[in-house]
């Protein structure tokens, strides 16, 4: 009589680990596999970049704009066309903070980064973060989220620092729990969600550790919040507009987090 073949282990068996039962397990696995990674590599403080997705680097939408026009007449553009080029200078901003925030980092612990820019790893504004901090020698990270469409990972993001997860939520945790600092540049609905859940957790005091919160571009969020409103109607107090600083120029905007991390 031959032998009977064992059965497949739990923990090996991907049928039961992808099916709901093993929920817990997955959620679990998102925990604990990016905290082994980062404590492998040293990570303890991240600068988080939040942004639209689909912003485009300024050449390839003033390519988009123009066309075969070789002469661009911004007079001629369309308010679409403008926003496009507007929200292509906000990634190029993106860029440069980006880059000088990752020299700073290095400078500051003599060629060992202290700091590390953090991104949701998909392209735009995402894209924008990753980049500056490579344009300037340093790694940096992408969080990735499997959803249908526009979330893939850009080119920028340190191989070994690639994460990809199924759950927002555990996303969320990371984004939030090692970050120091974080750059709100303009976005869309997932830029909101994870800015105002940061400020609601602020705002309650469930995170008390200092998060300089800077808010970049003025008349791109002015168009799009009215906190003076909020404040009118009772429904923030006066001072829950000072959980932020807005910011409208790399400068100030390097010069407001610099300065608050070294505190």
């Amino acid at each position: 009589m031959s032998k009977t073949k064992r059965p497949v282990k739990a923990y090996g068996n991907l049928g039961f680990l992808n099916s709901p039962e093993a929920r817990t397990i997955r959620i679990l696995a998102e925990y604990h596999e990016p905290l082994a990674r980062f404590r492998k590599y040293g990570i303890k403080n991240l600068l988080v970049f939040f942004g639209s997705s689909r912003s485009l680097d300024l050449e390839t939408a003033r390519k988009e704009v123009a066309g075969n026009n070789k002469n661009l007449d911004l007079k001629k553009l369309t308010d679409r066309e403008q926003k496009k080029l507007q929200l292509a200078a906000y990634y190029e901003d993106a860029v440069e903070l980006s880059k000088r925030l990752t020299k700073w980092a290095m400078d500051k612990s003599s060629g060992k980064q202290s700091y590390y820019i953090c991104s949701g790893g998909g392209p735009g504004m995402m894209e924008a973060a990753n980049k500056g901090a490579y344009l300037a020698g340093g790694k940096s990270i992408g969080l990735n989220i499997s959803i249908p469409t526009e979330q893939f990972p850009n080119p920028y993001i340190s191989e070994e620092l690639k994460f990809e997860f199924h759950y927002f939520f555990v996303r969320k945790f990371w984004f939030v729990y090692l970050a120091k600092a974080l750059v709100i540049f303009p976005g869309g609905y997932g830029t909101m969600d994870e800015w105002m859940e940061v400020l609601t957790l602020v705002q309650t005091q469930k995170i008390t550790k200092k998060l300089p919160i800077v808010v970049y571009g003025s008349a791109y969020w002015n168009d799009i919040i009215n906190f003076e409103a909020l404040v009118s109607w009772g429904t923030i107090d006066e001072h829950d507009v000072e959980l932020f600083h807005v910011c409208d120029d790399v400068d100030s905007a390097f010069n407001y987090l610099t300065k608050n991390l070294n505190k």
